[in-house]
């Protein structure tokens, strides 16, 4: 059995009352793990609330609240990719994670995640991302390193302040009749839960996508999110009829199976500019990783 010696944490979501039990809530969010087990966590005090408190069954669900608590699998599969730390000061530090591995605990990963490798080498156990990619993408992603500043620089993130970068390859019949589109929708989570999908109503999800180069039936991209929902640029790419290369969830679930390791999702986080609200300076960074063209 592998344990996290480091908590995850999920916040209980704004509803409408009657508000379930917080067991009723964790085995409906987690349905994989099972009544039994967060039973068994919660009887054993390994469920916590956001001062570090054991939980109880009585503990009301309060919305907006942070719950804590510490993984465990069975047997953790490990991810034969490195990382690589590109930048780090007394507030910052700059990553550059491969395909397959989470920036955070999740599903059958825990020391496997881009968060917990990097608390192992660098010993700062106060490390937080700042932003999420997601687990088959690779490229850049920006932690805080200092509670005192993580909330200017958590900022810049809610208010559009960083230049976020993508580029991407995709599968294209033919060559497209423009070179630019500005794409913009709704996205909510849909069934499974982890895919999203649009549907009608306000819009919050935003995007730039530039092509850059065509050739042989693929297109390279290059790709600005203006807002950053869970899957938006895979989405709003297969929206346009361009399915990102070994894109298992978008424009439909293939199968589940192994990750293969030489044909990664061709989507790379490729820079991150932005004003540092610290110190004032200029910031950019960019991923050496390549797309297979």
């Amino acid at each position: 059995m592998g344990i996290s010696k480091y908590p995850s944490a999920v916040s209980l979501p704004r509803i409408t009352k009657p508000y379930p039990t917080i067991l009723e809530f964790l085995v409906e969010r987690f349905p994989n793990i099972g009544h039994s087990v967060w039973e068994e966590r919660i009887q054993t005090g390994k469920v916590l609330d956001e001062a570090g408190i054991p939980i109880t069954f009585t503990t009301p669900f309060r919305p907006q609240k942070k719950l804590l608590y510490f993984r465990e699998v069975e047997e953790e599969a490990l991810i034969p990719l490195k990382e690589k730390i590109l930048f780090q000061n007394d507030d910052l530090l700059v990553a550059c994670k491969p395909p397959f591995l989470p920036v955070t605990p999740s599903g059958p990963y825990i020391d496997e995640c881009l968060l917990n490798r990097l608390k192992e080498k660098t010993g700062i156990l106060d490390l937080v991302p700042l932003h999420r990619i997601d687990r088959e993408t690779s490229g850049l992603v920006l932690f805080s390193k200092n509670k005192e500043t993580r909330g200017v620089y958590g900022d810049l993130f809610l208010n559009n302040q960083i230049e976020k970068t993508y580029e991407a390859l995709a599968e294209v019949a033919q060559c497209p009749g423009k070179n630019d589109w500005t794409v913009e929708n709704r996205l909510v989570e849909s069934q499974p839960w982890f895919r999203m999908q649009v549907v009608p109503g306000v819009v919050n999800a935003r995007s730039k996508i530039k092509l850059l180069v065509f050739k042989d039936n693929r297109a390279h991209f290059k790709l600005y999110p203006i807002t950053g929902k869970k899957h938006q640029l895979r989405i709003h790419m297969s929206g346009l009829g361009f399915r990102i290369m070994n894109d298992r969830y978008y424009p439909q679930l293939l199968p589940k199976q192994a990750d293969d390791l030489k044909n990664p999702l061709q989507l790379i986080a490729r820079s991150l500019k932005f004003v540092d609200p610290v110190s004032g300076s200029e910031m950019e960074f960019e991923s050496e990783r390549r797309l297979l063209f």
